[in-house]
Formats: structure tokens, sequence, C-alpha cells
């Protein structure tokens, strides 16, 4: 075990807890439609450093100041990882994390002074998951340097094929997110009412608008669910003895489980006060999801690397 690093292992840490902060407080901006809070004003709300005391000012300048707050943090992660980590992936992760954030700031600032579709209002959501998902793996990179972890050159080799469908998962659970994301900003949630049908029927006999969208959101989470399914009892049968790549399928599986009956428990709370709390918890969900498989992905890469050496 390497001496040293707290510091480093603490400002991984921090940023990567701000960043989930940030990713749940942009969902309650969505939900409660506060983004106007502030007016067509960036940085300041409604021309004035200290908005007035109205509930969509107070959402919305509050996540602006606290993803000011986590930006510094994850700025201050990445230099102190290129100079106390001489690795090569915790110092990719850190940038890409600082690159996203970055990215996610200028695309809220433009929707401020310059209103965007919703297509890219969406594309938002999904920026801000990334760069998530780059805190969560600087701050597992970095520990496993501190704690002396094998080198790829131990990992056992994992098949090709099991490599692409881990990969391919990832891939597509992004998609999911994003189609959950549009549902949100288009306001299309209550396209399908019910659950697990949507309007009482396996195919709505209205396929448009509202009920289009909300329908095809559904309809790729249930084919997520299945991917993560067969995935994790491939995985189960195959790599039993990988702890780290079977310890990430049965996570997975238990995640999108949640995820679909999260799902379920947003269409019982429509129409009341707590349906916010259900929004944060069906993204939060997600979140953690997309971050695990992203984990996985890099696993299977590394024995891969193993493998060709």
């Amino acid at each position: 075990m390497r001496k040293g690093g707290s510091a480093v292992r603490a400002l991984a840490l921090a940023a990567c807890i701000g960043m989930f902060l940030v990713l749940l407080m942009g969902a309650t901006v969505t939900q409660t439609e506060s983004g106007r809070g502030c007016g067509d004003d960036w940085p300041l709300c409604n021309g004035k450093f200290v908005p007035d005391y109205t509930i969509t000012s107070i959402i919305e300048y509050s996540h602006r100041v606290v993803s000011g707050v986590v930006g510094l943090l994850i700025l201050a992660a990445a230099i102190a990882v290129f100079l106390r980590v001489p690795r090569r992936a915790p110092r990719l992760y850190s940038t890409g994390a600082l690159l996203f954030t970055v990215l996610q700031a200028g695309l809220g600032a433009a929707q401020v002074m310059n209103p965007q579709s919703d297509a890219i209002l969406a594309l938002h959501f999904g920026i801000s998951l990334l760069a998530f998902t780059l805190t969560l793996l600087t701050v597992t990179s970095v520990r496993a340097y501190f704690r002396g972890d094998r080198s790829i050159e131990a990992v056992r080799p994992v098949s090709g094929g099991f490599r692409l469908a881990v990969w391919l998962t990832t891939l597509y659970s992004y998609v999911v997110v994003y189609t959950g994301a549009y549902t949100s900003h288009t306001d299309s949630g209550g396209g399908c009412a019910g659950f697990p049908l949507c309007n009482g029927q396996v195919v709505p006999s209205a396929l448009e608008g509202a009920t289009a969208v909300a329908f095809t959101h559904r309809t790729a989470a249930y084919l997520l669910f299945a991917v993560v399914l067969a995935l994790a009892l491939y995985t189960w049968r195959a790599y039993a003895s990988r702890r780290d790549i079977s310890n990430g399928a049965m996570w997975s599986l238990v995640l999108v489980v949640a995820q679909v009956l999260s799902g379920g428990l947003l269409m019982a709370l429509a129409g009341t006060d707590s349906y916010v709390l259900g929004t944060l918890l069906h993204t939060m969900i997600i979140s953690v999801l997309f971050a695990v498989l992203s984990y996985l992905s890099i696993t299977v890469w590394e024995a891969g690397r193993a493998d060709r050496r």
C-alpha cells in the first residue's frame, strides 16, 4: 500500500459527491420548471448577485452556485491527480470529468441566454451524467493506486464477445437515459398512464404525441432490464470467480430492477406533491446504474488488455 494520498482521495470523493448533487439539483430544476427562474441573465439572476426570494429563482440560482463550487472541486481534484498519481487512467478520468463539467455549464448558460430545443436540453443531463461517472471512475482509480492494487498484467482475461456485450449494454443504457431526459423535458410522462402497461394496453392505440414519447422510453427501459438480466446470468455462469466483474453485474441487475420499479412508483405519485421526490429517486438510480456499467466496461477492457499481453 502506498503512503499518503489522503488529500487526493478526499478531493476526488468530494468532487464525485458534489457532481452527484448537481445531477439531482438539475433534475429538480427541470421538474419544478425553474429553468427560467433567473430570467435570461447568466451568471447573475435577474440582474442581481443575490436573487429575489421566489421559489423558482432560489432553485435555479442555488443550482448554479453549487455547480460552480463543484466545478472548482473537480478542477482541484484534476490538478491533485496530475501531481500525485502517475498513472494514465486517473489522469484521463479527472481530465474528462473537468471537460464535461465545463461543457454542461456552457450548455446551461446557453439555455438561459438563448433557449434551446427539448432535444438539446435532454442532452444536457446526459453530459452531466458523463461528468459524474468520470468523477466516480477517478475515485476508484485513485483509490486503487494508493492501495497498490494489481496492475492489468495480473488481471485474468475475459472473452472478446463478453467485453463487447458489456460495452454495448453500457452504450444502450445511455440511450435509455436520453429517452428518459427527453420525456421529462417534454413533460410527456403522463402520456402513459398505469404500470406496467401504457394506458392499459401493450401497445397504445393512439401512438402519438406525449404517449409516443413516454411509450418509447418505457419500451427502452424494459429492454434494458432484459439485457442486463441476460448479462448478469451469463456473468455468474462464466465469470463467477471474477469478483469485480460478477459484483458489477449483480449491482447492475439490482439497480435496473430498482429503476423499473421507481418508474412504476412515478405513476403512483402522478399528480401528488411527492412526484418531484419520485423523479429524483428515478434520476438517482439511473445515474448510479450507468456509473456501475461504465465501471464494468473499464474492468473488462483492462482484462482485454491483459489478454492481449
